[in-house]
């Protein structure tokens, strides 16, 4: 019985071992999320805004958006992350752009996949900040006068770099 236990009890150190030598050996991969760009015929030329609370980019402007859930689409995600953040039902929702932002000094590494949708008039049109601990809250900010780009979460920057335009562009191909 002694020996069993003692073979166990080194057994599952041992497995514990490989563990870590797995997990050590697999390549990191980056993160993939959904930035949308609300807009709103009430509010032309603009798009919804936020600032974040969360550690990574806090302080910065951002967009409703998240991490793609197993099994949903873009559209389904776009959708019910601005549910989730703003309590807006969208219409009208297509591909707008795709950004790989790189930080490595912050350990940080996304894919994000923008969006774009319309508030749905047939439903409540008023932006809630449905997490505020998340978010300091919702407004709408016209494109062409947005904050500067160091003021931007890291996605959204690198949107803007690429020159995109929420109200010329339509769904431009991926790259």
């Amino acid at each position: 019985m002694l020996l069993a236990r003692r073979f166990i009890c080194q057994g599952g150190h041992q497995l514990t071992k490989m563990a870590d030598a797995v997990q050590s050996s697999t390549p990191r991969r980056p993160g993939v999320g959904i930035g949308v760009l609300v807009t709103d015929s009430a509010q032309p030329g603009c798009v919804l805004l936020g600032k974040r609370k969360s550690l990574v980019g806090k302080g910065a402007y951002q967009l409703p958006g998240g991490h793609i859930e197993f099994g949903e689409t873009w559209e389904q995600c776009a959708q019910r992350e601005v549910m989730e953040e703003a309590g807006l039902q969208l219409k009208n929702i297509h591909y707008a752009s795709v950004v790989n932002s790189i930080k490595l000094e912050e350990n940080y590494h996304y894919i994000t996949i923008f969006m774009q949708g319309e508030v749905d008039r047939a439903f409540p049109s008023e932006p809630v900040n449905m997490e505020p601990e998340k978010n300091e809250g919702w407004t709408w900010r016209l494109w062409e006068d947005f904050p500067p780009e160091e003021q931007l979460f890291l996605p959204l920057a690198n949107l803007r770099q690429q020159g995109f335009q929420p109200f010329r562009n339509r769904g431009k191909d991926l790259m």
